[in-house]
């Protein structure tokens, strides 16, 4: 064994899967049951609303990856495991922000926000709340500039993923 196989790294892993009760238990159930960490989980249905497709980050060796893939494709329901780890993809975060700035501070929440892509969709005279679609490092840049103004709440999905050029995964 290879010290690059027992290496610990982050893992994103796209699993379709069909869109039937219990699956998203079946797939957790998996990690859990096996000591393995899920750090984030996206689902949602497909063009074809009969398969959902499931984004998975979870850390830890490409040993630990493989044997999580074999069990997964071993699962019923589930129809096709890609690991997209190395792969050419684009990989994005939703995330809202709860942040003690009001209307009067507005104009400086907007410009600060925007040099990461992001926007005020919500102001009144006790808070904003910010949107941003980003990369998960861009995302952390953004919070880290709004800590000092108090962040009040903070809501993001789980890391999204689609391989770029032509190739797909497919049923």
């Amino acid at each position: 064994m290879t010290a690059a196989k027992d290496q610990v790294k982050k893992h994103t892993i796209s699993v379709l899967v069909e869109n039937e009760f219990g699956v998203l238990t079946r797939v957790a159930g998996l990690f859990s049951g096996r000591g393995y960490n899920i750090e984030s989980l996206s689902v949602a249905p497909t063009l074809d609303s009969a398969v959902s497709r499931m984004t998975v980050v979870t850390t830890g060796s490409d040993q630990m990856l493989e044997q999580v893939i074999k069990q997964l494709n071993k699962l019923i329901n589930v129809i096709k495991v890609q690991d997209m780890t190395g792969e050419e993809t684009v990989n994005r975060v939703l995330a809202m922000i709860k942040v003690n700035l009001t209307k009067r501070n507005e104009d400086k929440l907007k410009r600060m926000v925007r040099t990461y892509d992001g926007k005020v969709i919500f102001g009144d005279d006790k808070c904003s709340i910010v949107q941003v679609v980003t990369e998960e490092a861009s995302l952390l840049k953004l919070v880290a500039a709004l800590t000092p103004y108090g962040i009040m709440e903070y809501v993001a999905t789980g890391n999204i993923a689609i391989q770029k050029g032509r190739k797909v995964i497919k049923a």
